[in-house]
């Protein structure tokens, strides 16, 4: 049993980490357009100072607050811890990777970026820890709605776009690419993370009973 925790929280943390890593990237090619919740944070970042990194946390209190309250459950541990490193790794690797305003470099990073946020995303979720703040509003809104996975993130997505947009955040065609593919991409890698932890799992048992 303590092996199985364990292995759900290093899920979770690898997840975390892909998702800081992802955000970070996404910034780094900004010219593309950020994903949604960043154009938001970029955008009061812009105005009001402190860190894209903290806005996140900041947003993320918020968030939790709203699903709270929508979902009639209080958030596990997990969801603070979520809303707190995240926002740390985003700030790490954003420090971390150096800028660079080439078209290409701006392009791969945002490819990439956008492609560890859903994996990220999927990881962690897989380990059944406790949703990151947007991913307790993304279930706030399908209990309340009916809508799937994919149809609530999308609808999601675009709101915090608008608003971040309006603040002055980096708007573009990969915010739109990341509102629409994110959610698909979320829910492919939260099966496979789900089995790769099942299997895992199952794999430490064995190895556990004929220890």
């Amino acid at each position: 049993m303590k092996k199985e925790t364990g292995l759900r929280w290093l899920f979770f943390f690898a997840g975390l980490m892909v998702l800081g890593l992802g955000a970070a990237l996404t910034i780094k090619g900004q010219r593309f357009g950020v994903g949604s919740w960043d154009v938001l944070h970029i955008g009061l970042f812009e105005r009001l100072g402190l860190s894209i990194g903290l806005w996140s946390i900041i947003m993320g209190l918020i968030v939790i607050t709203i699903a709270s309250i929508g979902l009639r459950e209080f958030p596990k541990i997990g969801t603070f811890i979520n809303m707190t490193f995240v926002g740390i790794f985003i700030d790490f690797f954003n420090w971390l990777i150096s800028d660079s305003n080439t078209f290409s470099v701006q392009l791969i990073a945002f490819i990439i970026g956008v492609l560890l946020l859903a994996m990220g995303s999927g990881i962690y979720i897989s380990a059944e820890l406790g949703a990151g703040p947007r991913d307790s509003l993304m279930l706030l809104i399908v209990k309340k709605t009916h809508f799937s996975i994919a149809a609530a993130r999308t609808i999601m997505e675009v709101v915090v776009a608008v608003a971040g947009y309006l603040l002055g955040g980096p708007l573009g065609i990969g915010t739109i690419v990341i509102a629409f593919a994110l959610g698909p991409i979320i829910q492919v890698t939260l099966k496979y993370s789900g089995k790769l932890l099942e299997k895992s799992v199952k794999v430490e048992s064995v190895a556990h009973g004929h220890g």
